[in-house]
């Protein structure tokens, strides 16, 4: 075995009593209640810091889990900058005072913001992992958008994450793509209460033997040496792009789970005791003195000493200011300055006329050829296999919305997926992270629930926890909604409520083929996770033809469009109910003279409240049209509006039109009386502007 240098040792020492007594200071804080929360490293501090002696600091990229206290010290975060997160300062340089102790990011450092869904950070590290590789093959396309070849991305989580399911898509990719990332597993044998044995059959490493593509490595992380060995050993061969490699390492938890929490209930009194005879702070104190570094005095001294350095960085993060509460909002999103629109000419009307799905398809083949950062994947959307493009047509995509892509722009800008929506979106997040423009494509909406966790966990939440530190640009392209006649259940449903309910999620839903061109534009000048809703039914509708827009033409988030005028009602909706709203609005007129404003929001997140206002306040009647659901569909978000700043304009009760409150039945007739009809809203126009 290797022998590290004495002089990493003795810093490491100092570095894991540094870690330690931040622990303990940050316990102490929380019983008195100036912190608020405690989640210690106790017990990894011999496996991080050895990792992190092989590992460079702005040169790697890291995506730690809360338990890597010591790591993010070796790497060179200050124990000031620890404390001022405990204690919620405005000076936390990871979050503001907006996330838990130990929540880590260092943009300088490479340290990714992090969250506190275990398992979730390993689909963003690999997108991050493959980004790097990306960005070598295309030199020069950003400045925030570098890499460098012997780049390592480092993750790492505990074993009880290791059931997660986004655990075994991460390593799917990294073993398949033979990518340069370490996934620590740091392995104290318990998940809060439960143990490693109520979690698996057989240690994770175990059940990975066999793994083709992933090397695994085991390591008792309570030894320094040993672990200070191999990371030397598996940081090298990853540096020299022999593929992904999972190091199991077996370390002790002495401190219970968290504050919340106490292990004394439910670990017996021997089994805490031999954590603390296999303590890898005692096993370092132990190798300096044997190897002459201090002696027995000399190690307490040390320990004193870290505990002083620690109470002085106490004194000042606790004496700094607590966040301004009006900075609460900042940082949710930041929308691009937009282009001023010009009355009248929003879109060039001698341009070739397309439907929905073909004006998408041209629109991201100009995209692509003007930003070489956007890169499109997603189940299907490349065209086939490279050995077959000479011999086939070509797929790209379901509803053909990426044909010829992977042909003009080659198969490392528009590639398939696993058929794993978690893998595509946290792959997105991770690339954008490092400045590319991810366009990942969930196939359909009603599948689009098993990547939740990264849309509104990692994606979301990634500015605004981060302070403004960190951002994900990317576009999720997503076919949504029904009227297809055979669609049921699984293919037909919109459900973009719960969407606009996550903050830092912009979201986008045009009804026609050029505000979808204009929008898709504006989307990839976006900063922030942009969901784009496509609706099916309206890829190949002739009321969606338009002629595709100028060249530079772009619609703004947030601007609605006044689709026909009138003067007794407004009738708000967007997607597919649009065109059933004019064919009402056009029957009533025909039928009594009856006139409606109908408003296109195209966006949800944010939605043009100003034309929605001042169209009430000619009218003085709202009825909101929308295909989802009734209960907690976004028509009550603009009921409530309306109601809360409009009231006094309102000359009747605001009405919704929606789907009923069940699920999208297959037979035509179910999917007639579930989804909202013209009829239907001819009905809703004519009892409101009775009133």
């Amino acid at each position: 075995m290797t022998t590290p240098p004495l002089t990493h040792l003795l810093e490491d020492l100092r570095l894991a009593a540094i870690s330690r007594a931040l622990d303990d200071k940050e316990i102490a804080l929380q019983k008195q209640n100036r912190a608020f929360f405690q989640i210690s490293g106790a017990g990894h501090e011999a496996l991080c810091l050895g990792l992190a002696r092989s590992l460079r600091a702005g040169h790697d990229w890291f995506f730690p889990y809360y338990r890597d206290r010591s790591l993010v010290l070796g790497l060179g975060v200050s124990p000031l900058a620890v404390l001022l997160q405990a204690v919620g300062a405005a000076e936390d340089p990871a979050s503001g005072g907006r996330q838990m102790p130990c929540h880590f990011g260092d943009p300088a450092r490479h340290v990714v913001s992090q969250t506190s869904a275990t398992g979730s950070q390993i689909l963003p590290a690999v997108g991050c992992a493959e980004a790097g590789r990306y960005l070598l093959a295309h030199p020069g396309i950003g400045a925030r958008a570098t890499a460098s070849a012997d780049e390592v991305t480092y993750v790492s989580l505990g074993e009880g994450a290791t059931s997660q399911g986004e655990f075994w898509e991460g390593l799917n990719t990294a073993a398949t793509a033979r990518l340069p990332l370490l996934i620590v597993v740091a392995d104290n044998g318990w998940a809060i209460s439960v143990p490693a044995a109520q979690q698996q059959p057989a240690p994770i490493s175990e059940l990975l033997s066999g793994f083709d593509g992933l090397h695994v490595e085991q390591v008792d992380g309570t030894d320094y040496a040993a672990t200070y060995e191999i990371g030397r050993k598996i940081v090298a061969s990853l540096r020299a792009g022999d593929g992904p490699v999972l190091l199991h390492a077996t370390v002790t938890r002495p401190y219970s789970h968290s504050a919340a929490d106490t292990q004394s209930k439910y670990r017996t009194e021997s089994d805490l005791d031999d954590e603390q005879a296999r303590d890898p702070i005692r096993r370092m104190a132990r190798l300096a003195v044997e190897a002459g570094l201090l002696s027995e005095s000399g190690v307490e001294e040390l320990l004193s000493e870290a505990r002083a350095e620690v109470d002085a960085a106490a004194v000042v993060a606790l004496a700094a200011a607590p966040p301004d509460p009006t900075t609460a909002t900042r940082h949710v999103v930041s929308l691009p300055r937009w282009p001023v629109l010009r009355d009248g000419s929003q879109r060039d009307d001698g341009g070739e006329e397309l439907n929905m799905a073909d004006a998408i398809r041209r629109c991201l083949h100009e995209i692509m050829a003007a930003d070489e950062r956007v890169r499109v994947f997603g189940e299907d959307v490349a065209d086939a296999p490279a050995a077959n493009l000479d011999q086939v047509e070509g797929k790209g995509g379901v509803f053909g919305t990426t044909f010829g892509l992977q042909r003009s722009f080659g198969e490392d800008r528009c590639f398939n997926s696993p058929l794993a929506e978690a893998n595509i979106v946290g792959r997105a997040v991770g690339q954008a992270v490092r400045g590319l423009r991810p366009c990942p494509e969930v196939q359909f909406f009603d599948y689009i629930w098993t990547a939740m966790q990264q849309i509104r966990t990692e994606a979301a939440t990634l500015r605004w926890r981060s302070n403004g530190a960190f951002s994900a640009p990317m576009v999720l392209r997503v076919p949504i909604g029904g009227y297809l006649s055979g669609g049921a259940i699984w293919h037909s449903q919109s459900g973009e409520a719960i969407f606009t309910h996550t903050p830092g999620l912009l979201v986008a839903m045009p009804s026609t083929a050029a505000d979808a061109v204009g929008l898709l534009r504006a989307a990839f000048l976006c900063e922030d996770p942009v969901l784009f809703l496509e609706h099916k039914h309206l890829y190949r509708q002739p009321t969606s033809r338009s002629p595709y827009p100028e060249e530079g033409w772009i619609l703004p988030f947030g601007r609605g469009a006044l689709r026909r005028r009138g003067d007794e009602l407004t009738i708000v909706s967007w997607g597919a109910t649009v065109g059933r709203c004019l064919d009402a609005a056009a029957g009533i007129e025909a039928e009594n003279g009856t006139s409606c404003d109908v408003i296109d929001l195209r966006t949800l997140v944010p939605w043009d409240r100003q034309m929605v206002a001042d169209s009430v306040a000619s009218t003085g009647r709202l009825l909101v049209v929308h295909e989802d659901v009734r209960s907690g569909g976004f028509g009550a978000e603009v009921a409530a509006w309306v109601a809360d700043e409009c009231f006094h304009l309102l000359r009747a009760p605001i009405r919704r039109v929606a789907a009923l409150d069940t699920f999208v039945g297959y037979s035509p007739a179910l999917e007639e009386i579930i989804l909202p009809q013209t009829a239907d809203i001819a009905d809703a126009i004519a009892e409101l502007t009775a009133r």
